[in-house]
């Protein structure tokens, strides 16, 4: 229950949460374990970079630099594939084209396109300490824009999702779980923040942006497991005849699969080796197609734990936001000021959180 709450005065806390550098950094200078007496030459020059960005901590922007510049790189990289039937057509995963050349396939891969590669490019600006606390307005668009974009990208998901990297049950549970869990992510970091729960809102925006992550991370792992079974040699999967045709043309069929052309089926499944350094592309398909499940489970495991572990390597972070949040949510007429969101003193069994004696004073 909200007691005094109206729109106009949970919009100010918005805006000052936002507008309040204190708010938005990584903690006040007094409690950094970075600012020693005499900093070498390389820790004051590392400062002259990253201070002017709004980070205040020396651990956080290398890994902002990983993260987010991984993000933004592959991005960027693969903006050309929003040329679907050119560009996307030639660098798509050997057999992927045969499903997504039309039909409702084509939309959805169309539809995901269109909406991931923005969102992947935007919401990197989200989490640049200078853009949250100058230039507010922007990041107030900017995050509605990526969370639309992100969902209706996780949408499209589900439409290509029977034949993404031929569509195993492995690589259809592993892409709809991260899609289903980052929409989850994007909508606990939304009411969060409309409830004004910073170091909620904090928490479910860096859980959902190193999710989505995964991606990039699956793509290693797959290229590393491709080349390892493609050594072993023992490893094979399925195409149709239609797709291998496809990918190759009718007039191997004779040669390498005589079986295509005994029955005339062309869904009949053929077995094909798994060689990523063959000569075939159909066998260096089956050699992306199944590492590409695993590789997503796996990256998916590290970056759920990866985040998790900073979460709870920087509960002094998670404290100030929480005092930022009571400040806010006391101003804006909240009941339960400091756990007015999804907090797991009110939720949980989690002992009930109570304000600094100073904050109290205040």
């Amino acid at each position: 229950m909200v007691y005094g709450w109206n729109k106009s005065s949970a919009r100010k806390g918005q805006d000052d949460v936002a507008n309040d550098p204190q708010s938005q950094n990584d903690g006040p200078k007094s409690n950094q374990h970075d600012e020693d007496p005499a900093p070498s030459g390389f820790v004051s020059a590392m400062r002259k970079v990253y201070r002017p960005l709004g980070f205040h901590k020396g651990y956080n922007f290398p890994l902002f630099i990983i993260m987010a510049g991984a993000m933004f790189g592959f991005t960027l990289a693969r903006l050309q594939y929003l040329d679907v039937g050119g560009i996307y057509k030639e660098g798509s995963l050997p057999g992927e084209w045969y499903w997504f050349k039309g039909g409702h396939f084509r939309i959805g891969i169309t539809m995901h396109l269109a909406c991931v590669l923005p969102a992947g490019f935007l919401m990197v600006w989200q989490f640049i300490p200078v853009i949250r606390f100058k230039a507010i307005l922007f990041h107030r668009i900017n995050g509605y824009i990526v969370i639309i974009l992100t969902l209706l990208s996780n949408a499209s998901v589900f439409i290509i999702l029977r034949r993404s990297v031929h569509g195993d049950l492995p690589t259809q549970s592993a892409l709809g779980l991260l899609a289903i869990m980052t929409t989850i992510g994007i909508g606990m970091a939304y009411y969060n923040i409309k409830r004004l729960q910073v170091d909620q809102h904090r928490a479910w925006m860096l859980r959902t942006f190193i999710w989505i992550g995964t991606i990039i991370t699956l793509r290693i792992i797959m290229i590393i497991s491709a080349l390892i079974t493609s050594m072993i040699g023992s490893y094979y999967h399925s195409w149709t005849c239609d797709e291998i045709a496809f990918a190759r043309g009718s007039n191997n069929l004779r040669e390498n699969y005589p079986e295509c052309l005994q029955n005339g089926r062309p869904e009949k499944h053929v077995v094909v080796h798994a060689d990523f350094n063959g000569d075939n592309v159909e066998e260096v398909g089956a050699a992306l197609q199944i590492s590409f499940g695993m590789a997503a489970w796996l990256a998916f495991f590290l970056h759920l734990i990866g985040v998790e572990i900073y979460l709870r390597m920087t509960p002094a972070e998670g404290e100030r936001l929480r005092c930022v949040s009571y400040r806010k949510q006391l101003e804006a007429g909240f009941s339960h000021p400091g756990s007015a969101g999804l907090t797991s003193d009110r939720w949980g069994d989690a002992p009930k959180w109570v304000p600094p004696p100073d904050e109290e004073k205040n």
